[in-house]
């Protein structure tokens, strides 16, 4: 029954009841004045008014009702007709269907009373965690048969004895054209790949002409094989280079087939044994053609400062790399070398303070490689300073040993003294080191706008940028190498103080394990370089001795290994050591027989630490690079905060598996 609001009843009744009383007062007046004609003749209007005042009201009544129930009627035929949208209303406690118009009924295939019917029976996908509060939201993408929507909702409190507390209502739009034809631009959209032979020169050295086109030959063909059925557009730009445009849907294929090109470049081989190697920069997600041509650019420069022979995939935001499982192979050229000493001694005359700064927690590579600059700079007449932590360090002898030279004096300072100092017209030369967050002093870094970095490890996806001279060589035994190739070119042998040859000296044994690892002839070169300068191999042995704590400290952390897969040790502390132990325990651990990989995780302060060494096929660099380390193939690190040693263990070890599941796994030569 339609219970009127009585407020709103007395608004719609007319105004009778004051005319009666009138009447009836006026009739009293007369029949006090014993008028009694004028007040039965006043008596009778009022009892006629009263009469009609009735049946009027009855009448209005009926006609106020029927209006009521007729709009209600509309109302309801509007609301449960065919509207453009499903639509639906439930309770959120229960999800039971209170109410839903027939276009929802057609889409979930139904035609019988839904009412009190749980929602999850119809699209048990749906999941309504989404209305959290009163303000519409959107669900993710749902699928109902071969349509698609996007769910909109919200929760409402009707405030009603009739209805729940709270309400729920949902909106299904038909998203299915639309996000169709996003797909379709997403899928199509452009990728840019450059190839890059990587040894080109190597393999067409001192060949005839026609060995020369045969092994183009052999290469164009290896490339075809690997673009054929894409529907790209390859041409080939210079002779060791080529440019590859396809869309975007065929790179998932590309990297599930694990870029197989990089191994079967590998069956193109030239008559002295020599095996080509290939790089891929690949650009993808750019606004333009010409953006994704940058990012292609960027990422076959990333994959040759890796050392080459991998794929590297830069979107908008980061890179990915992949391959990398050849070892490096030395592009330096000594031209290339005099080159870059001659740069360097320019821009270091142009500069009004220089600051030479290596890694935190600095090794002797680092320091070597620092005073070895140090020696450019005073050559040009410019007085250096060091930024090196007194307190963190592994190079307490030698910073002894340097810093008694008069040449040295007031030379090493504290990065915060360095900023203070640093002007516009300031360089900054970083050694030992491509990323930012492993400088010695970050804000220092980040102050300055004329950077030179010269390193040998492996670029990691977060390197220093806008540098004005990158001496990067992944290829190059260590940091002390590259700067000894410099001093040839930049200064006379007498320039160089014998200490600081020492320094460098020590830098270059280090990082070789007394020249067992990562050796060419052209480490050896600068090794007797710096001995012609007046560095002492026996002093250089000495200061790599160890106490006797240090050493029995670096046995029990060999004990304490555990072997996987019979030939990866690990050894995983408890207490914290430094970082020097560490590192000596994991060459130690790689002496051992049929032991090709070695990892010490120890935790230091807040963070779990990693020493890695490899002499066998595994590389480490790229094993530690899914933990957020960096380093080259022999020797890596890392430093992961904000998890406990056994999440940091597990880690490694799924990091280890997936290194060898991609080196057993065959590639496949389809797309």
């Amino acid at each position: 029954m339609l219970v009127l609001n009585k407020k709103l009843a007395r608004l719609l009744q007319p105004a009778l009841p004051v005319y009666l009383g009138i009447l009836v007062i006026c009739a009293a007046a007369a029949l006090f004045l014993e008028q009694h004609i004028l007040a039965a003749c006043e008596a009778g209007g009022a009892l006629v008014l009263l009469i009609f005042a009735l049946v009027n009201s009855r009448s209005r009544k009926r006609e106020l009702v029927r209006y009521i129930q007729s709009t209600t009627d509309a109302l309801d035929v509007a609301i449960r007709s065919d509207a453009p949208i499903a639509k639906v209303l439930l309770d959120p406690e229960t999800e039971e269907i209170l109410w839903a118009n027939g276009l929802f009924c057609k889409m979930v295939g139904v035609r019988e009373n839904l009412i009190s019917t749980p929602l999850t029976k119809f699209l048990p996908e749906l999941d309504l965690s989404f209305l959290r509060d009163e303000s519409v939201k959107t669900s993710p993408e749902l699928r109902i048969g071969t349509r698609r929507y996007h769910i909109y909702g919200n929760v409402v409190s009707p405030k009603s004895e009739m209805y729940p507390s709270r309400l729920a209502n949902l909106y299904f739009l038909d998203m299915t054209e639309y996000l169709t034809v996003k797909d379709e631009y997403a899928r199509s959209r452009p990728v840019v790949a450059i190839i890059l032979i990587d040894n080109y020169d190597e393999l067409t050295g001192n060949l005839s002409d026609n060995d020369v086109s045969g092994i183009n030959v052999a290469l164009n063909n290896a490339i075809r094989r690997w673009t054929e059925g894409t529907g790209g557009l390859l041409r080939k730009i210079e002779r060791n280079r080529y440019l590859f445009i396809f869309e975007s849907q065929v790179l998932p294929g590309m990297i599930e087939n694990k870029f197989f090109l990089l191994d079967d470049i590998r069956q193109v081989v030239n008559g002295s044994g020599v095996a080509a190697t290939v790089s891929l920069g690949i650009g993808k997600d750019g606004a333009s053609y010409e953006e994704a041509y940058n990012f292609a650019a960027l990422s076959i420069e990333m994959a040759l400062s890796r050392g080459g022979d991998q794929a590297v995939v830069k979107d908008r935001y980061n890179f990915n790399f992949y391959g990398a499982r050849a070892k490096e192979s030395s592009s330096r050229t000594k031209v290339k070398a005099r080159v870059m000493a001659g740069s360097l001694s320019e821009l270091i005359a142009q500069s009004s303070h220089i600051f030479i700064m290596g890694h935190s927690n600095a090794d002797l590579d680092a320091l070597g490689a620092a005073a070895g600059v140090q020696a450019i700079c005073r050559k040009r007449g410019k007085k250096a300073n060091i930024i090196v932590d007194y307190q963190q360090n592994a190079v307490q002898e030698m910073l002894t040993r340097l810093s008694a030279l008069p040449e040295y004096k007031d030379c090493f300072l504290s990065g915060e003294s360095a900023l203070i100092m640093a002007d516009a017209k300031s360089l900054l030369i970083v050694v030992d080191t491509n990323r930012p967050d492993q400088v010695e002093y970050r804000p220092l870094l980040n102050s300055m706008n004329r950077i030179v970095v010269i390193d040998h490890h492996r670029r990691a996806a977060d390197y220093i940028e806008q540098v004005v001279l990158n001496y990067h060589e992944p290829s190059a035994s260590s940091a002390s190498e590259l700067v000894a190739e410099l001093l040839q070119y930049a200064v006379d042998p007498g320039d160089v103080l014998p200490t600081e040859a020492m320094a460098l000296m020590a830098g270059l044994v280090l990082d070789t394990k007394h020249f067992s690892v990562r050796t060419s002839g052209r480490t050896f070169e600068a090794a007797a370089f710096l001995e012609r300068l007046g560095a002492d191999t026996v002093d250089v042995k000495k200061l790599l001795q160890s106490d006797f704590s240090t050493t029995v400290a670096r046995y029990q952390i060999v004990q304490k290994a555990r072997i996987y897969r019979n030939e990866i040790a690990i050894s995983v502390l408890d207490s914290e050591v430094s970082r020097v132990t560490a590192a000596q325990a994991s060459d130690e651990l790689v002496n051992i027989s049929n032991i090709s990989a070695s990892f010490v995780l120890y935790p230091a302060k807040d963070k779990i630490m990693i020493s890695a060494r490899s002499i066998g096929d595994a590389n480490v660099q790229v094993i530690l690079e899914f933990l957020g380390g960096g380093g080259n193939p022999a020797t890596a690190g890392a430093q992961i905060a904000g998890a406990d040693m056994g999440t940091v263990v597990d880690r490694l070890i799924a990091s280890i598996d997936h290194f060898y599941e991609e080196m057993s796994e065959k590639p496949t030569t389809t797309n």
